[in-house]
């Protein structure tokens, strides 16, 4: 089970709000990283969605220290870090979300699986957001062994 995750965006404290919105929870600032936020929606498994400025690495420690906030000029615009969060508002509420915020929303469906809701945050970092109904279809189908199997097995070689 992932209880938190991190990531960078160019607005923390305004990216936590919307987050926040859509969580149901509360957004306050992150210490650690000094200009960074941390969304927490109180829940059963401790969830949590920290939000850095852009620029944020962590990097290892010197010897037996903990990890240390480091900040870069080098910043792509796109990155390869994404989340699947279950949420308990409807993909209207979502929808009306995105569009008051100007960020990409689209609702997918992951190769006949299962469903989603492509959440571009900043229209540069996507959170796939599952509805309720959505995670029951998701959760019906990665808990299943055979289903996994399928789905992770190698596609058959082409012959010739």
């Amino acid at each position: 089970m992932i209880h938190h995750i991190s990531i960078a965006v160019k607005n923390p404290n305004h990216v936590a709000q919307v987050l926040a919105e859509i969580l149901k929870a509360q957004a306050v600032p992150f210490p650690p990283n000094p200009g960074s936020y941390i969304v927490i929606p109180f829940d059963e498994h401790g969830t949590a969605i920290e939000l850095y400025p852009l620029g944020s690495q962590i990097e290892p420690g010197e010897g037996d220290e903990q990890c240390v906030f480091v900040h870069t000029a080098t910043i792509s615009r796109f990155t390869d870090i994404h989340a699947a969060i279950s949420v308990s508002v409807s993909q209207n509420e979502i929808e009306q979300i995105g569009v008051r915020e100007g960020w990409r929303v689209i609702r997918c469906n992951r190769d006949s699986f299962f469903d989603v809701i492509e959440f571009w945050v900043e229209n540069r970092l996507m959170i796939e957001f599952l509805t309720p109904e959505m995670t029951t279809r998701y959760l019906n189908f990665t808990t299943q062994q055979e289903n996994l199997k399928y789905f992770l097995a190698e596609p058959a070689l082409a012959t010739v």
